[in-house]
């Protein structure tokens, strides 16, 4: 598997991995406070990033395919799960519970 120089840490670590932690500390919650899209914001990522990712491009082979596949698919499902949640809580909202057991108090 491709990996990839650290300069923070002066060693190679799997690409994956360093994507995962560039990611993580990317602010995108910053860029989505200045109204910029999803999307936006990913192309920002790529654009700061661009000379690692080249250096990441030059040997890809087929494992590293294969990562990035599975990769988008753990992606993907985490998306739907958390458009599942949202939609739970949404509904959630809306539902009021009644206690039919509470006895109302009767004015005299």
């Amino acid at each position: 598997m491709k990996k990839i120089r650290n300069e923070k840490n002066h060693r190679c670590e799997p690409w994956f991995k360093w994507l995962t932690r560039e990611l993580n500390s990317y602010e995108a919650f910053q860029d989505f406070d200045w109204g910029k899209k999803p999307e936006d914001v990913a192309e920002d990522f790529i654009s700061n990033n661009r000379i690692a990712i080249s250096e990441v491009f030059e040997n890809f082979d087929e494992e590293d395919k294969d990562t990035l596949d599975q990769f988008l698919k753990l992606t993907e499902c985490e998306l739907h799960v958390f458009r599942i949640l949202k939609k739970e809580i949404s509904l959630r909202k809306n539902i009021r519970y009644v206690d039919f057991k509470k006895k109302k108090k009767i004015k005299s």
